[in-house]
């Protein structure tokens, strides 16, 4: 993309709050569950999008704002999907149980494996490219390793289902969020699991009786977040013992039972999230003050994410199968 070959090499500017509707992208037939920008610079023009209609599509949202590629591998509504490393493979999973690993130039699955379970979540490994783990509606998650196509590692948890699944800097450590809330106990709600051994580090991270749908870490600091059906963020130590910081907590946006993804931009000033209501809010990370609300959806808006080396870009999605892109 020519608009993104400048700012290549560059060091990222300041985040500005997105104003303008740049594209308006409304090729999904259902809820669009979750978008990821392409994580390689040089093709960060293309998006990423997993929907209920059973489709992952690949979108131009920099230049032209229009779909490029669909994949129809799934027989059920795609959950999750992620870009491999390289920005060449796709890898998804739904409620079909089916986890599919897709050429993105020839839509050709590489690999296609039938898991027991309906999958709710994925997330590659940060150093070891060919490694990921996958949740879903199991007391159960699981690394895979692309090469063998086998499971490397069985993480288990006790738990109904997986909602979100976060990793550590470098790997060693990663969190799962879970659907484990009884009225009296909300332990094993985030869970920690030493990713080599398979042992669980702790489950007494998140006390308040809330679901977290969805898991965040900051780009600078040894923090992370997590989205509650409390409708709000709360923000944690990503070190062990993981406690979470008391004075501060992001309140304002709706979760209302929606997926609702959360995420800082690129230079960790502010934290984003979608709202059940359609707007997108954003929370200055210092102050937990929102500095802005931009009426994006009618419908919930489950995701909005900041473009990795565009300043100030941000993709939304909705419950509605729209995506938009502002500026």
């Amino acid at each position: 993309s020519e608009l993104i070959k400048p700012y290549l090499g560059c060091k990222y500017k300041v985040t500005e709050v997105p104003k303008t509707l740049i594209f308006y992208m409304p090729k999904h037939s259902g809820p669009v569950n979750e978008i990821q920008w392409c994580p390689v610079p040089e093709q960060s023009h293309l998006l990423l999008s997993a929907s209920m209609d059973k489709t992952v599509k690949v979108w131009d949202a920099v230049d032209a704002g229009c779909c490029l590629k669909t994949y129809s591998c799934h027989s059920c509504a795609v959950r999750a999907a992620r870009w491999s490393s390289c920005g060449r493979r796709i890898l998804s999973g739904g409620f079909d149980s089916m986890l599919h690993l897709t050429d993105v130039e020839t839509g050709k699955q590489i690999l296609s494996s039938k898991t027991e379970v309906r999958i709710s979540a994925l997330k590659f490994h940060p150093t070891e490219s060919n490694v990921f783990i996958c949740g879903g509606f199991s007391p159960e998650v699981k690394a895979w390793d692309l090469r063998t196509s086998k499971v490397l590692r069985l993480y288990k948890a006790a738990v109904q289902q997986t909602l979100d699944i976060l990793f550590l800097p470098e790997g060693r450590e990663f969190l799962t969020s879970t659907d484990a809330v009884s009225r009296d106990s909300a332990d094993r709600t985030i869970v920690a699991w030493d990713f080599q051994s398979a042992a669980k580090i702790s489950n007494q991270i998140f006390h308040e009786r809330y679901t977290c749908p969805s898991l965040t870490l900051h780009p600078k600091e040894s923090v992370f977040v997590a989205q509650t059906n409390g409708n709000y963020m709360a923000l944690f130590s990503a070190q062990r013992p993981y406690r979470i910081h008391k004075k501060k907590r992001y309140e304002g946006h709706k979760v209302e039972g929606f997926a609702v993804g959360c995420e800082f931009s690129p230079d960790g000033t502010l934290l984003v999230t979608g709202s059940s209501d359609g707007k997108v809010f954003f929370y200055n990370y210092h102050t937990s003050r929102i500095i802005r609300t931009l009426s994006a959806h009618k419908e919930a808006c489950v995701s909005a994410i900041f473009h990795p080396v565009l300043p100030s870009l941000l993709a939304t999605c909705d419950w509605a199968g729209e995506i938009k892109i502002w500026q």
